[in-house]
């Protein structure tokens, strides 16, 4: 493996657990700062959250392509007529990475490092919420890349989850990896291990219609190989395997 793979397999692995750090550490700063008001805490969450993803895009662009997420590999490898080894290099190291990002904002916040969640989600109006939260999402990443504008998609993507925290009942996982890391966490943020696998597979039905609605609206892809920022000569390599 050469060391542009190992820095963008690592790019990955850092930048989901940060991801997960902000969404997991603002989730529980949120019930401590507001401990009445939960439409205070959804409001905090949602804002750190929508910050920390646009600058981890930011950082993260240009050296793994900063996905942070499972759909978002599978999406770019079938839109892109990629190869499966890149895809199947990332996904393990970004669900190992939010994992670890829940962990580390439950250490943060004095709370046991693995507190396994009791919320709940699994109902059909959240199940249905993750749909349209991943097709969405997997709408405006594919469509800023496939017309050229890859450079707008950290605030693109930043505003879109924001507002998906309050125009979506399940406040906008939309993000495989990160759903499991929440799990390690029984606070704000938190998603019961049985709600898991449902939520996975509603994003999953989000991302096929995500994908045909790219297909739909932009057949033609005028900057392909931006599709994630600059590509490491590692990560090319792996594609063409």
């Amino acid at each position: 493996m050469s060391l542009d793979t190992t820095r963008a397999l690592a790019g990955e692995f850092l930048g989901s657990a940060m991801l997960c750090a902000v969404v997991v550490g603002s989730g529980i700063a949120a019930q401590t700062l507001s401990p009445a008001d939960v439409g205070l805490q959804l409001f905090e969450n949602a804002f750190a959250t929508a910050l920390g993803l646009a600058v981890l895009i930011l950082i993260f662009q240009t050296v793994s392509g900063a996905h942070f997420n499972p759909v978002v590999s599978i999406v770019d490898a079938l839109l892109h007529r990629k190869g499966v080894a890149i895809t199947t290099a990332y996904i393990p190291v970004q669900i190992l990475g939010c994992i670890g990002g829940a962990i580390l904002a439950n250490l943060m916040f004095a709370a046991p490092a693995i507190s396994w969640s009791t919320t709940d989600r699994a109902t059909w109006p959240h199940l249905l919420a993750e749909v349209v939260a991943t097709a969405g999402l997997v709408l405006v990443i594919f469509a800023l890349v496939r017309t050229g504008r890859s450079h707008l998609a950290a605030p693109a993507v930043g505003a879109y989850i924001g507002a998906g925290y309050f125009f979506t009942s399940s406040t906008s996982f939309a993000n495989p990896a990160i759903t499991i890391g929440r799990a390690f966490s029984d606070t704000f943020a938190g998603i019961a291990p049985t709600s898991v696998l449902p939520y996975i597979a509603a994003q999953l039905v989000g991302a096929a219609l995500g994908w045909a609605l790219v297909r739909g609206f932009f057949p033609f892809a005028s900057d392909a190989p931006a599709a994630s920022g600059r590509r490491p000569r590692g990560r090319a390599e792996l594609e063409r395997t």
